[in-house]
């Protein structure tokens, strides 16, 4: 079983989606994050939230449905080009953006755009990864997505820390905010039976506390003025841990690089953020 390089550049039809205060304000609580802020605006990640149809559209028509039980996200890079207004309308488009077949599985790449409704202007623009683990049949083929690996020589200018809890029923409330109910994070019997030792945490949750701590260390707690959250996820995060983000600085232009550890593993890597000055 491989990916037709066919599905590769063609867009999902338009997907419209209103971002509602009760919606925006039950994800920023699913993901711990109490800033006033989102009286207003929408929490960066919740973006994905509004990309999900979309991108399911694309990834069920460019991924083989026998294999999505295989599939686990492995990065995550958004561009944030204006916050989401609370009772905005938005139109997000999806596509199959690469493919890099590896020994291990694939890795399939789709971007997609959450533009305004009413103005036509891009809002956010993101790149998700979706491994398929095992599938290594196939050739690879597409654009190379935006970089976002850790410099290593940024480690001499480390910032601070962050640490925030991943409560017991996190999955659960997660999922009902976010839409996203996939199994894997919710049943400990599904979980198991595609070779995980039991329910782990969304990848996209994970990046949301990530995002909070970088927001609180470097962005004056405002999340405004974050542009661009991108990670790898490396490991799995299971409830009852902490995800401890450890920040440094790349350059005086408001780039910062950042990881991630949980239970005594790495479960993010290759963080990147992109602060904008006040």
């Amino acid at each position: 079983m491989a990916i037709d390089l066919a599905k590769l550049g063609i867009k999902s039809e338009p997907k419209k989606f209103t971002v509602e205060a009760e919606r925006a304000l039950a994800y920023a609580q699913a993901t711990n994050d109490s800033n006033p802020a989102y009286e207003k605006i929408a929490p960066p990640v919740f973006a994905v939230v509004p990309s999900f149809e979309a991108l399911g559209q694309v990834a069920s028509q460019t991924i083989p449905a026998e294999s999505m039980l295989m599939v686990v996200h492995g990065e995550q890079d958004m561009h944030f080009h204006s916050p989401l207004m609370i009772g905005e309308q938005i139109i997000t488009t999806g596509e199959a953006f690469n493919v890099r077949v590896g020994s291990s599985g694939t890795r399939v790449a789709f971007r997609v755009e959450s533009r305004g409704a009413d103005d036509g202007q891009l809002r956010v623009e993101s790149y998700a990864t979706l491994f398929v683990r095992g599938m290594t049949d196939g050739e690879s083929g597409g654009p190379d997505k935006p970089d976002h690996t850790f410099p290593e020589q940024a480690r001499a200018n480390k910032v601070g820390s962050h640490s925030i809890h991943v409560d017991d029923d996190q999955t659960f409330r997660y999922s009902k905010a976010s839409g996203d109910l996939m199994p894997i994070h919710l049943d400990e019997s599904v979980a198991k039976s595609v070779g995980l030792p039991g329910i782990i945490a969304h990848g996209l949750c994970t990046m949301a506390m990530t995002g909070q701590s970088v927001v609180k260390l470097v962005g004056g707690d405002d999340p405004t003025r974050l542009k661009r959250l991108a990670v790898r996820f490396s490991k799995n995060v299971f409830p009852g841990n902490d995800v401890e983000t450890v920040v440094y600085q790349v350059d005086d232009d408001g780039a910062y690089c950042f990881e991630a550890m949980s239970g005594g593993q790495d479960v993010v890597k290759n963080g990147w953020a992109l602060i904008s000055k006040r």
